[in-house]
């Protein structure tokens, strides 16, 4: 998508402010009177209300739970966010802005953080917010036998408490600049105290009416919402599309009004589709192979090696993301995070260095590689390429197709080498502590390194810009010479919607989480 495209859907899009737009224009280098031609009288308009959303999205299994310590994937991750908020969210630029809490503070050292909760805030149940649910709720994921992926970002966490009754004090064991952040992630959204944390009942834009794990989730307004310009229609009907040929359809036909994780081989011709728009973002999302560095072969360096050269990544960015992304480097921080590492060497495909390496290792016959589309967009097919090019290097790929139901529970995570996503988090912390920490609940590489724990936890609480960055710099280096993932590309987020729905708020990072209460109906 050139740079014109993205200014064009972008006014359309509604998603951002009119000053908003501007600034974004005049970043990408485009005069103020072409920016101004672009906006027309997109800013103008205001969403409508009412109307009922139907959303199709993957990643929908039926072992899914309301239960926010579960969530794994988009589909769920989507609902979450129609019944709940967090206490801060993030804008289009992935900075934090306020959500139940209206302000923080830290204190010198940034090892204790005040937050400031919003008064009047109803609970779908009618109990007013306070302090007692906010601690409840993050305790929830701090729980002795607790298995949600949050548990890594609060370990941290040695006193958590209401310190009045819209006011929390989080007490830190060692200093943590990015604190705030953590108070974004999905999986922290706000409850009641003493609910079932399965019930679904929360501050958010919709209360759940029906919810059909694996099937469908259906939603209506939360007639107390608190948030301005936000929940414009009356209900939410979530259907869960593993399939991209279902997915495509159901828009096509009209069954839905947006899709995600549209193939980017499909873009042109749904571009000449009647009624139908696309939506392009460039992320911090990133496809990638995952190997288990704690199962032979993977726990050879020289293995990992060989199958990080046995690659050829602009091939698979060409073929499998046609434009709408980006080469990847073996580690998982963007080009556009201020801490990325622009001096690290690029792997490049290269295979007598993959054979070198394989031959080094000692190991022999061929490798399974466990795959589905459910993995990310065009799965099946990278596995193909992949498989082409490592045969050049003397190494066999063993394509191994599983069910697109049931790949997040059955394959991930469990399978010695197969195919995941990642949507990108705001921070360099918060995406090395969530994958690449030995004790972090989704190392989905199982890899293991003392030295770059005891980095990672320095490079956080380092206030010090230029300290900060040398640490995170020598954190990506590990993970690009030593770490179990091959990311062979970073992806843009591509959905389809029909052109009579606006709203959607582009975001380098997790953008159409939160798009129940974005989007409205222009027509």
């Amino acid at each position: 998508m050139s740079k014109y495209d993205y200014l064009a859907w972008l006014a359309k899009s509604g998603g951002v402010t009119r000053r908003e737009f501007m600034n974004r224009a005049a970043a990408l280098g485009v005069t103020t009177a072409l920016a101004t031609s672009f906006a027309g009288k997109a800013f103008a308009q205001e969403p409508q209300k009412g109307g009922d959303l139907k959303i199709g999205i993957d990643g929908g299994e039926s072992t899914n739970s309301l239960d926010p310590a579960t969530y794994l994937s988009t589909y769920i991750q989507t609902v979450g966010f129609q019944w709940g908020n967090c206490l801060v969210e993030l804008d289009e630029n992935a900075k934090i802005i306020p959500e139940l809490a209206e302000s923080w503070e830290p204190s010198d050292d940034a090892t204790q953080w005040v937050f400031k909760l919003r008064k009047g805030v109803q609970f779908h149940n009618g109990k007013e917010m306070t302090a007692a649910d906010v601690v409840y709720s993050i305790n929830h994921h701090r729980g002795e036998g607790t298995e949600s992926a949050a548990k890594t970002y609060l370990e941290a966490i040695t006193d958590l408490r209401a310190t009045d009754t819209h006011e929390v004090t989080v007490t830190l064991n060692s200093a943590n600049a990015d604190m705030p952040y953590i108070m974004a992630d999905y999986h922290l959204l706000i409850m009641p105290e003493g609910s079932d944390p399965a019930s679904g009942v929360g501050t958010g834009p919709f209360v759940i009416e029906s919810f059909e794990p694996g099937v469908r989730t259906f939603a209506t307004r939360n007639p107390n919402y608190w948030k301005d310009g936000r929940a414009h229609v009356d209900s939410v009907e979530s259907l869960v599309l593993n399939d991209l040929t279902a997915r495509t359809s159901a828009l096509q036909t009209g069954a839905v009004h947006i899709v995600n994780r549209v193939d980017p081989k499909t873009v042109d011709l749904l571009k000449r589709a009647p009624g139908v728009q696309i939506i392009a973002v460039p992320s911090a999302g990133h496809y990638l192979f995952p190997m288990r560095t704690d199962m032979a072969p993977f726990d050879n360096k020289d293995m990992r090696l060989a199958l990080k050269y046995a690659i050829d990544r602009k091939d698979i960015v060409d073929k499998i993301l046609r434009g709408y992304g980006e080469v990847g480097n073996d580690h998982p921080i963007p080009s556009f995070d201020p801490f990325y590492a622009a001096d690290i060497p690029q792997h490049n495909y290269d295979p007598d260095k993959a054979k070198h390496h394989f031959q080094k290792s000692g190991a022999s016959g061929p490798i399974t590689l466990h795959i589905s589309n459910a993995a990310f967009t065009g799965a099946v097919d990278a596995a193909a390429l992949y498989r082409e090019h490592a045969a050049k290097a003397g190494i066999t790929i063993n394509v191994e197709r599983t069910p697109e139901d049931g790949y997040w529970t059955e394959v991930w995570m469990n399978k010695a080498f197969c195919g995941s996503y990642w949507g990108g988090r705001p921070t360099a912390d918060l995406m090395l502590s969530v994958a690449y920490k030995s004790d972090a609940a989704w190392n989905d590489s199982y890899w293991k390194r003392e030295d770059f724990d005891k980095l990672l936890i320095a490079a956080r609480g380092e206030l010090d810009t230029a300290k900060r960055k040398q640490m995170y710099h020598d954190l990506q280096v590990m993970i690009w010479e030593d770490g179990g993932v091959v990311i062979p590309m970073f992806n843009n987020y591509i959905f389809a919607g029909r052109d009579n729905v606006a709203g959607l708020v582009p975001s380098p990072v997790l953008t159409g989480l939160r798009m129940s209460e974005q989007l409205y109906f222009t027509s």
